[in-house]
């Protein structure tokens, strides 16, 4: 038996494409989920789907990121249901686990797919490393400027760290890496 997923992010986006598709392709039974990311791989249609799953049956989707955005999930889930005896077919994709030529796709898009994610890994460090070279701070803005962080380690002799965190709209922790610089200094933080 063919079972169709379909999946909008959106609750404004519309199914029927997918759907219809789907229909074509001869699935007998649809499940969907309106609204939901396609990050998570536990969804109420999804969980549906996979639960109605038996051995002999299809999974059916009309493009493999309507299954789900992360590639090392998406190869975890297609080796469970090759496990328990579960085709898959992404139609877009044209790929079907049902075949062995399908299967060689699939593999072969996955480990495409991850090189491009390690070559993006690979870019990123080195374009880090280069700004860093060229005296780049990397990183988001600190979050007190340095006359803050002067005023609140003088503040911490004499007022509670949770009080002098509010005082400047940071989160204690923020008041506490405020002092890493001066740790060989005998300041006395109180309220901890």
């Amino acid at each position: 038996m063919k079972m169709g997923y379909a999946r909008v992010s959106t609750e404004e986006q519309n199914l029927a494409l997918q759907q219809d598709a789907l229909r074509r392709a001869g699935c007998t039974m649809l499940f969907t989920d309106r609204g939901v990311s396609g990050i998570g791989f536990s969804r109420p249609g999804l969980d549906r789907a996979l639960a109605k799953l038996s051995a002999g049956d299809t999974l059916v989707v009309w493009r493999l990121d309507r299954l789900g955005r992360s590639l090392s999930k998406l190869i975890d889930l297609i080796a469970w249901l090759g496990r328990h005896g579960i085709g898959f077919v992404s139609l877009s994709e044209s790929i079907d686990t049902t075949s062995a030529g399908g299967l060689l796709m699939f593999h072969m898009m996955a480990a495409l797919s991850e090189f491009e994610h390690h070559l993006i890994s690979e870019r990123t460090r080195a374009g880090i490393l280069a700004a860093r070279a060229r005296g780049r701070t990397i990183g988001r803005k600190p979050s007190l400027t340095d006359a803050q962080r002067s005023q609140a380690i003088a503040l911490l002799e004499t007022t509670p760290i949770g009080e002098v965190a509010r005082r400047f709209n940071v989160h204690p922790r923020t008041v506490k890496r405020a002092l890493q610089p001066h740790a060989g200094t005998t300041q006395r933080v109180r309220g901890d």
